[in-house]
């Protein structure tokens, strides 16, 4: 085990250097990683006991809503999973005929914008005004959401840079520990997977802070704001011909 070896993979992560070889997707990946915490925790805060990012989460909530647990929805929990669904769905359409890895998240990143944007104006036009109330607002939310979240989870799956999922941690947390224990030594991969980690959390915190200090439109304007900055410095991206670009 070597602090070093994860504290210089963490910042590797943050700041890679030049001829990386996902080049500056890992940083762009944390920026969305912020994004997913805030986003989930204006769904689970404001839409009443729901998630629209962490799907294993959310299945879970409808098996509370099955066995009539108190606060929880079947039918929010299904509008997720099948908006989420579709927004998979939607992203491997977009991103299917792409070899380049810069154009393909900037198209998607683009496009997740224009969700978040959408949603955060639904909300502003009709914001949600009893917790978990079963109202065209909160369900148009969290479907609106929910979309912009499988299609950013279709970007993570084609862009393929280890241990950088932005919505779901279990696999990541995982291996933070299983690999050190059977290899004896922590390296540069733990330092990443603990800043994945860590910024998953500090975006729940501060999705969490939106909430309880602002309105609900300002809860979701800000991640789609930190979308928007990915899209803009995925335009650099695009026009890149470094050999980090090329898919597969």
């Amino acid at each position: 085990m070597t602090v070093r070896a994860v504290l210089r993979g963490a910042w590797r992560t943050a700041r890679p250097l030049p001829g990386d070889r996902h080049g500056p997707l890992p940083p762009l990946l944390l920026a969305l990683t912020v994004a997913s915490g805030m986003i989930d925790a204006v769904s689970y805060l404001t839409l009443g006991h729901v998630f629209v990012a962490n799907m294993t989460g959310n299945v879970v909530f409808l098996g509370f809503a099955l066995a009539g647990a108190p606060g929880f929805s079947v039918a929010a929990s299904l509008t997720a999973l099948t908006a989420f669904s579709l927004g998979a769905l939607l992203g491997g359409r977009l991103l299917a005929e792409l070899s380049h890895r810069g154009r393909a998240l900037l198209r998607g990143a683009a496009t997740e914008t224009l969700l978040l944007a959408a949603a955060a104006v639904l909300l502003t036009v009709e914001p949600v005004t009893t917790l978990g109330q079963s109202s065209s607002s909160r369900y148009l939310t969290i479907a609106v959401t929910a979309v912009a979240m499988g299609l950013q989870n279709a970007i993570v799956a084609v862009l393929s840079v280890p241990d950088l999922t932005t919505t779901v941690l279990t696999r990541t947390i995982t291996g933070l520990f299983a690999d050190p224990a059977g290899s004896g030594r922590w390296d540069e991969a733990t330092g990443r997977r603990l800043l994945s980690a860590l910024t998953l959390g500090l975006g729940a915190v501060a999705g969490a802070l939106l909430v309880l200090h602002t309105n609900q439109s300002a809860s979701l304007a800000v991640p789609a704001a930190l979308a928007a900055a990915v899209t803009v410095r995925a335009l650099r991206s695009a026009r890149s011909v470094a050999a980090w670009t090329r898919l597969g």
